[in-house]
Parts: C-alpha cells; structure tokens; sequence
C-alpha cells in the first residue's frame, strides 16, 4: 500500500503542469470530463478533495469558483453545509465544443485548405477584420489560412484553395511553435513515466482516479486546443502530438469517472 500511495503522489507531482497552475482553468478541466451532463454536481468537499493533492489550498479553489460564477460559467447552491456546483449552460456548451477534440482516439486532420492573401497596407485591416469573426490563423503580416473551400466573396482578399503537400520550416514554427512542441513533448514524458512505475495490483479510490483525470485532461487541453488538426506536411519532425494523445487516452481508459453520488457528495 505505501508503495501504491508514494506512486499516486509522484505520479501528481510529475502531472502537475509547471507552466498553469491557474485553479479555475484546471476546475474548468475537470467539470468538462466529469460532470457535463446537465444537473450534474459536485460538491465543494468532492473538489476540494480533488485538487488539493496537486498543491492547491482551499482558498485558491474558493477564489477560482468564485471567478467562474461571475464569469457565468458555473452555478452554485447549498443544501444544508453541503456546497454543489454545476456548469452553466455556457458552460457545458463550451465544455461540448471541444470535447471531441479533446477525447479523439485519433487525430483527423483536413487535408484541403485555403488561403487568404491582403494587400500590403489597408488591406490587412480587412484580413485582421475576418480573422476575428472567423477560425483563420495568421501564417504571415498579410496572409492566413484556414480549413475548407475558399469563400466565394472575399472582400477584396486574394482566396486560393490549396492542398499542402510540404511545408518549409517557417511554416511548421509558425503552426506549431517550439514551445508547444516542448508542452507536448513534456506531457509525453510525464505520462510515459506515469505508466511504467505503476503498480500492477494499484486499485485508485474514486477521488485519486479523479485527481489524475483532471490532470491529464487538463495539461492535454492546453496542448491540442492550441492548433487544429493540421496536414501532415505542417508538423516539424519534432512533434510527437499523435504519441502524447495514445499515451493520455490509454492513461484515461485505466481511470474510471468517479459516480455521481461521489461527485455529489450524496454516495
């Protein structure tokens, strides 16, 4: 038992992002894999006993859940001394959006793209104008892609459809930064090593399979969010996203959601 013990501790500690220790981001992290269902709770004891094993005090959760309802992300009651908390409907419907991305099994990269080119000048305004009200991303002062046919209007933007089969080495860093490269890559090696130093016969209560879920959602949001699943030829030889997403997945599949009662504080 010590042995399983020391192993949950230091499996939290080498989990534990080292660049995102904001609590409400983390809470944020854990609703969405836990209780996204409409109504469904859990407990201000429930979450406390959560997230104090990654070094968070109970004030910095008070603080975060206090953020998040005026935020209007969360809702909070109470009945009796017992406190429960519940996504909001904003938040549940941001929770869904990107759920899928999230939990993929594998990545699904679109394969047709297209290009917006400004003129030098007022012309980027308009580009900077589209790129707010649209999901493009910026790959130049006066250029920017995104996933899809062209628009048949463009405002006075040069559209072009392309299929990318290479990309020069500019391009790769400008889609997926080295820093991104190195969450990734340290992810990767957390959750590796997680996986070998597990005890064989470790059966994790609901609340330690709840810590390590939020972790491991967490850390992997902040890393497949931060790009859309981009063609082949966009990746430096670097990049092990696919590896970290097998590596996480298998990890989840080990630790089951906690039951709503737990989560509830009613079980």
């Amino acid at each position: 038992m010590t042995n399983q013990s020391s192993w949950f501790e230091t499996a939290v500690a080498d989990l534990v992002d080292p660049q995102d220790q904001r609590v409400w981001s983390i809470i944020v992290s854990l609703f969405g894999d836990m209780a996204q269902e409409p109504g469904a709770q859990i407990s201000g004891g429930a979450l406390t006993q959560i997230i104090e094993p990654m070094g968070i005090k109970p004030e910095a959760i008070r603080v975060a859940l206090h953020r998040l309802r005026k935020d209007g992300w969360i809702e909070s009651d109470r009945i009796g001394r017992v406190s429960r908390h519940v996504l909001s409907e904003f938040g549940r419907t941001q929770s869904a959006a990107v759920t899928p991305r999230i939990y993929a099994r594998d990545s699904a990269p679109v394969e047709h793209w297209h290009l917006l080119i400004a003129e030098d000048g007022t012309g980027t305004q308009v580009l900077e104008d589209v790129m707010l009200s649209d999901d493009y991303i910026p790959i130049g002062r006066n250029i920017a892609m995104r996933a899809g046919a062209a628009p048949l209007q463009a405002e006075g933007l040069l559209a072009l459809d392309i299929a990318p089969q290479t990309a020069p080495k500019w391009i790769q860093d400008r889609l997926c930064p080295p820093e991104l490269r190195a969450s990734c890559r340290a992810l990767l090696t957390a959750v590796q090593k997680a996986a070998e130093t597990h005890p064989e016969e470790w059966t994790p209560t609901p609340l330690q399979s709840a810590t390590l879920r939020t972790l491991l959602v967490h850390r992997w949001r902040r890393v497949v969010l931060r790009q859309p699943d981009l063609p082949a030829a966009f990746y430096p030889p670097d990049w092990v996203g696919p590896a970290c997403r097998n590596s996480i997945i298998r990890m989840l599949d080990l630790l089951p959601r906690p039951s709503a009662a737990i989560l509830s504080g009613s079980g």
